[in-house]
């Protein structure tokens, strides 16, 4: 485990809270989390536990009520959303459990895209060849509803990997595949990071995808415990 000054993303006092009929509801309360270079980090829980609410904090795609994240040392706090999109860009992949294709682009704009919001140069090859290695080299020219659910998560691998990022937020990647399919998937998903050394928090409820991490957490509670 890394000291806060090497770590990729810290979380200190993390809490979450929304207004509801009773008065202020608790998600999270008091987080406390630090991701080492290259280290995987799977969260469990089950559903309506706190773990998307917190992955959605740790990526700075929602604002905590309490305490802070800092991301390759930045505190995501003091950025606006156009500011924390440019923190993000090149170096943070995402990959969902429901795909998050752009309906409109080919398997190949998809995954150039965020290269190109990266502005990185050569962008259509390394798309390329992204996609070649999730098996998808006779689907480039598909668009997702063209594609089936675990190509669609294929084409998310890619575009999340193209970019060779330092952190990866993954949230229950497989939930809406076949068990055979969301097998294949998680191998590429945890063979893409060992190639690069991505650093992964990865949200499940699967014990077997979560025992391939290096740390294993529980959320009961709104709270955040190391696993047994």
């Amino acid at each position: 485990m890394g000291t806060t000054s090497e770590s990729v993303l810290v979380a200190s006092g993390l809490g979450r809270r929304v207004a509801g009929p009773a008065g202020d509801l608790t998600i999270l309360d008091g987080i406390e989390l630090e991701v080492a270079p290259g280290e995987a980090i799977a969260v469990l829980g089950p559903s309506g536990s706190g773990k998307s609410t917190l992955l959605g904090l740790l990526a700075g795609l929602d604002a905590p009520t309490s305490g802070d994240v800092r991301m390759f040392g930045q505190s995501l706090g003091a950025l606006d959303e156009d500011g924390r999109a440019a923190l993000r860009a090149g170096r943070v992949g995402f990959v969902f459990q429901s795909f998050q294709l752009v309906p409109g682009l080919s398997a190949l704009e998809n995954v150039m895209l965020p290269l190109e919001l990266a502005e990185r140069k050569q962008a259509r090859a390394t798309a390329r060849g992204a996609l070649e290695r999730v098996g998808l080299r006779a689907r480039l020219d598909h668009l997702p509803n063209q594609l089936s659910g675990g190509e669609q998560q294929r084409v998310a691998l890619a575009r999340a990997f193209a970019p060779d990022p330092a952190l990866l937020f993954a949230d229950e990647p497989t939930g809406n595949l076949d068990g055979r399919t969301g097998e294949a998937v998680i191998e590429q998903l945890f063979g893409l990071r060992a190639e690069r050394g991505t650093a992964l928090v990865l949200v499940t409820h699967d014990e077997a995808v979560a025992g391939r991490c290096d740390r294993r957490l529980r959320m009961p509670d709104g709270l955040l415990e190391q696993a047994a």
